[in-house]
């Protein structure tokens, strides 16, 4: 039951100029090197036990500023969406493709040209955390954080599935440059501590130290505090 923090990359520019990236190798632009700079003070002093990346260029800048001594591994599962013969297009052309509202509606059924399918990316992208997950939690404990970096679409998917809704829902969520979304997973359901973070303190992020319990079965750490809780304070 390890805390899964998830970074979006800083704002390139692609992003400045309204254009779709996708794999093309964008770099951040002065705005998105600042913002970067600016997580990673959000970040210092927590115990992160694995910072992973997309292999993109713009994920491994944020982390180089946020995260200058952190040696990321490199995960494609967690790469952009394949857009194919849409990246490096303005979104305003296409906003006027027949493809543009099966992706804002029912991005579940869309199949980018020369690309990927938006469910292929929501899948890979789900099976690479949930693996790092699992081994993080084994190999660091249930109280282990763990910070893995990329892209907007990638971490909505992941958001909605930890959410337990269809991928057809997932443009309801928001995820902006430099943002930090948390994830905990449990044996019974995940559950989003954060969403879209773009300020204040992620410290209270890191679990307290368990206490020892009788009944080390009980599925209490699965189970939602009725009423609300009492939140993160210690």
């Amino acid at each position: 039951m390890a805390t899964l923090l998830l970074l979006r990359h800083g704002r390139t520019t692609a992003n400045a100029d309204g254009g779709l990236a996708g794999r093309q190798p964008v770099e951040l632009d002065e705005t998105g090197r600042a913002q970067a700079t600016a997580v990673g003070a959000r970040l210092a002093g927590l115990p992160l036990a694995a910072v992973v990346s997309s292999p993109l260029i713009r994920c491994r800048q944020t982390l180089e500023l946020a995260l200058p001594q952190a040696e990321p591994v490199i995960e494609d599962g967690l790469i952009e969406c394949g857009y194919g013969s849409w990246e490096g297009q303005p979104l305003k052309k296409l906003a006027k493709e027949p493809l543009w509202p099966v992706v804002q509606q029912h991005p579940s059924a869309a199949v980018f040209p020369e690309g990927e399918s938006m469910a292929a990316m929501s899948a890979r992208a789900v099976a690479a955390v949930r693996s790092w997950d699992a081994r993080v939690s084994a190999e660091h404990g249930p109280e282990a954080v763990w910070l893995a970096c990329s892209h907007g679409d990638v971490i909505k998917a992941i958001v909605a599935d930890a959410l337990g809704v269809h991928l057809d829902l997932f443009q309801r969520i928001v995820a902006d440059p430099a943002s930090v979304t948390a994830i905990r997973y449990t044996p019974l359901r995940p559950f989003l501590v954060r969403l879209n973070d773009t300020g204040g303190d992620l410290a209270a992020l890191v679990p307290p130290p368990r206490k020892r319990r009788r009944r080390a079965t009980r599925p209490v750490d699965s189970d939602a505090a009725v009423g609300g809780g009492a939140g993160a304070a210690r």
